[in-house]
């Protein structure tokens, strides 16, 4: 069944081909067309297009289709394109004419708009819980490692001395950027294109206000053209948002991974949250962190393919437009995936306490070794040179009783204040 059909058959690689994955991707969407099919059929019944008892059969089977998909019973079989036109044949063969009645004054265009923008609503939601569920345990464990130090490095060269306090809460504190941009992406999804039927309206009396507080949207998308212009945009905001988090994520992950090496041998996990190897006994391999990473740069590259796709259409709808559907969908999935796998793994995280008696590390405290020369009245300038002399020809001797105060430092991490932004973001 083809919503558009008008009774002739179309050649089956044509079919094949622009179908694609759609309906494996559809079972994922089907009940956000399901909640916004009974709105939908709400309304008609509101301006009269319906009579009561018509949109009463309507909402109830549509919710019995609702029951089916959440227990996993509803399929979407190759005779059927898309979700759409398989919830449509389910309520024509429960209700007959009644169930033909539901498409009228839609478009297969504004459905799957108003669908996946329910869907991006739901699925940012539950990024952002995840997010602040990591957010929660890397600052548990800012907390309980705040003492412990460990070289912070730059050109990956021994720098100056930093912390786990410090490592765990800068990841943390960065995800609260990451979240504005989910926010962001969550605004531009919360506005409804139903109504916007094929791009230029209905003629049909609708009640677009109805639809939209039914819903839950915060507003509509009130210029028709301009919610078939959203196709595309929309995913592309809640991508931009994703790859925020994916580029914190990704570079977490590469820390992990260099930090579990033997030559750093900072961080540890146990046997059963890493892997071996098929001839080497030794190994304990960060597999999952390798993962993370490589999922998060993929990620980090959906904006650009979907800006690759949308980025030279004209106004109006084209089946370009289809394309976006198998680039977003997967790459939430991921993300969902690589969030729920970095708190599964770093909660049993185990931290190196005398990472720092090496004493390879000793020119860490040069910085502050030159700021104590500072502090007593020597000019900046002489210290350094001072400093750089002593290394030079051996006399270095490191202070290593450090002591930084200012806010964000080793001896202040701000923890709380980082708590209160997140809450108010």
């Amino acid at each position: 069944m083809k919503l558009w059909d008008k009774g002739f058959s179309t050649d089956k690689k044509i079919d094949h081909f622009t179908v694609g994955n759609d309906r494996e991707l559809d079972l994922l969407l089907a009940r956000y067309d399901v909640i916004a099919s009974t709105a939908h059929a709400k309304m008609l019944g509101k301006i009269g297009l319906l009579t009561e008892e018509e949109t009463g059969q309507l909402v109830t089977e549509l919710g019995n289709i609702q029951k089916d998909i959440e227990t996993g019973n509803f399929t979407i079989e190759d005779s059927f394109e898309d979700m759409h036109s398989k919830i449509e044949y389910l309520l024509i063969q429960k209700l007959g004419d009644t169930g033909k009645k539901i498409h009228t004054a839609r478009s297969r265009n504004d459905q799957v708009l108003v669908a996946m923008h329910l869907y991006l609503k739901h699925e940012l939601q539950e990024i952002r819980q995840q997010t602040v569920e990591l957010f929660d345990l890397l600052m548990e464990l800012a907390e309980k490692y705040k003492d412990v130090l460990l070289p912070g490095y730059t050109h990956l060269q021994i720098a100056m001395p930093s912390s786990f306090g410090l490592w765990f809460s800068a990841y943390a504190e960065s995800l609260i950027d990451d979240l504005y941009f989910i926010d962001a992406a969550y605004k531009v999804a919360d506005q409804n294109p139903l109504g916007s039927a094929a791009g230029y309206g209905s003629s049909f009396p609708i009640n677009r206000a109805f639809t939209t507080e039914e819903l839950g949207f915060a507003t509509m998308k009130y210029n028709v053209v301009a919610a078939q212009m959203g196709r595309g945009k929309v995913e592309k905001s809640a991508a931009f948002g994703m790859g925020s988090i994916a580029a914190t994520l990704s570079k977490m992950a590469m820390d992990v991974c260099l930090y579990m090496s033997q030559n750093f041998d900072f961080i540890s996990f146990p046997d059963e949250l890493t892997t071996g190897s098929s001839i080497m006994p030794h190994k304990k391999n960060p597999d999952v962190f390798e993962l993370i990473r490589g999922k998060c740069n993929k990620i980090q590259a959906v904006p650009n393919q979907l800006t690759l796709i949308i980025n030279n259409l004209p106004s109006g709808y084209h089946r370009d437009l289809q394309l976006v559907k198998e680039v977003i969908v997967p790459a939430i999935q991921d993300l969902k995936a690589c969030l729920e796998m970095a708190a599964f793994t770093l909660k049993d995280i185990r931290v190196n306490n005398g990472i720092l008696e090496d004493r390879k590390y000793d020119y860490l405290f040069s910085v502050d070794t030159l700021n104590e020369l500072v502090q007593s009245g020597m000019p900046f300038r002489d210290a350094y040179k001072k400093m750089g002399m002593d290394i030079a020809e051996g006399n270095f001797k490191p202070k290593r009783d450090i002591r930084h105060t200012h806010e964000g430092s080793l001896g202040n991490l701000c923890l709380e204040e980082i708590r209160e932004k997140m809450k108010k973001s």
